[in-house]
C-alpha cells in the first residue's frame, strides 16, 4: 500500500500547527538560528518499524534540507537499543518537530507491530488478518498502511469499496436473502459481504448466492460448522472476540479471513525516542 502524499503532507502540516512547531518558544529563546545538531531515533523495545515516510515529511516540512539517514527498511524488525534512523541538520527543527514526529512514527510502529504478531500468530494456516474501519478519524490511510508494513491485509476501505451487510442492516432488510438480493441489483459488480451468525443464517446465505461471509462472534465449534455447510462454496471471515491467545485456533477452522478490529483502535504505541548528540 503506497502513502498519497499530497493527504501526508497536509495531515503533517496540520500536526505541525496543532502542536505550534512553527512558533516554539522554548526553542526559539534557546537554541541559536545557525546552531547545527545531530541525532538518533532511538527503538526502546523491539518493534516493526513502520512511518519514516511521515518522520521525513514531518521535518522537510519545517526545514528541507534536514538530512535523515534510514538505518533500517519499513516492516523491518528493530531490537531494542538499536538506531532507526540518524538525523543531522537545523537543532530548532529537531526540537520543534520532535513531538509530532515521533507520534506518528511511534502509533504507527505500534500497530505494525502488534499486526505482525497476529500474522506470526497463524503462519502454515490459510487465514489472512484483516484490519477494519475502526480506525482514527482522518487518519486511516495511515493506520492501514502500517497494518500492510506489518504484514496485515487491508480489508474494505471505506463504505463506498465494498457492500457488506451487517446485523442493522439485515433487521431492515428482513433476513440475508432480502439484503443479498437488494445489495445485488444496487451495487453491480462490487464485492458483497453478509454477516451471519448461525448455521441457519449462513445457509440461507448461500442460498441466496453469497459468496462471502462474515461469520459475527461464532464460537470455534460454530466456526468449523461453517467451513464445513459452506464447502468453499464461499470465502469466509471470522469476526468479534479475536485476540492474540485464540486467533490461532480461529484460522485453524479453517476460515479465509480472520478481521481484528484491536489492529487499529488498539494498539499500543511503541516506545521510541530522539536523542541528541553532539
Amino acid at each position: 500500500m503506497k502513502l498519497p502524499q499530497p493527504e501526508i503532507r497536509k495531515l503533517v502540516l496540520n500536526a505541525l500547527r496543532e502542536d505550534a512547531a512553527f512558533h516554539d518558544i522554548t526553542t526559539l529563546a534557546i537554541v541559536p538560528k545557525n546552531r547545527q545538531a545531530k541525532a538518533i531515533l532511538l527503538a526502546k523495545q523491539d518493534l516493526i518499524l513502520c512511518g519514516m515516510p511521515i518522520v521525513e515529511a514531518t521535518f522537510r516540512a519545517l526545514d528541507p534540507k534536514l538530512k535523515i539517514r534510514r538505518k533500517f527498511k519499513e516492516g523491518e524488525k528493530v531490537r531494542k537499543g538499536q538506531a532507526v534512523a540518524e538525523l543531522s541538520g537545523s537543532a530548532r527543527t529537531l526540537l520543534s518537530g520532535e513531538r509530532v514526529a515521533l507520534n506518528f512514527l511511534q502509533r504507527l510502529s505500534g500497530i505494525a507491530t502488534l499486526t505482525r504478531s497476529y500474522v506470526e500468530a497463524v503462519r502454515g494456516t490459510r487465514a489472512k488478518i484483516l484490519d477494519t474501519r475502526k480506525t482514527t478519524p482522518g487518519l486511516r490511510s495511515l493506520e492501514r498502511y502500517a497494518v500492510a508494513t506489518g504484514g496485515g491485509t487491508n480489508h474494505r476501505f471505506d463504505l463506498r469499496s465494498a457492500a457488506m451487510a451487517k446485523d442493522n442492516h439485515l433487521a431492515i432488510a428482513g433476513s440475508a436473502e432480502k439484503a443479498f438480493e437488494a445489495l445485488a441489483g444496487f451495487t453491480g459488480r462490487k464485492e458483497i459481504i453478509i454477516e451471519v451468525k448461525n448455521a441457519k443464517e449462513l445457509r440461507a446465505a448461500l442460498s441466496a448466492g453469497a459468496s462471502r461471509l462474515l461469520l459475527d462472534n461464532m464460537s470455534i465449534p460454530r466456526l468449523r460448522e461453517s467451513v464445513l455447510i459452506s464447502g468453499g462454496k464461499a470465502r469466509l471471515e471470522a469476526s468479534g472476540g479475536v485476540t492474540l491467545k485464540n486467533v490461532r485456533q480461529v484460522a485453524g477452522t479453517g476460515v479465509d479471513f480472520i478481521s481484528v478490529g484491536a489492529l487499529t483502535h488498539s494498539a499500543p504505541a511503541v516506545d521510541i525516542s530522539l536523542e541528541i548528540g553532539d
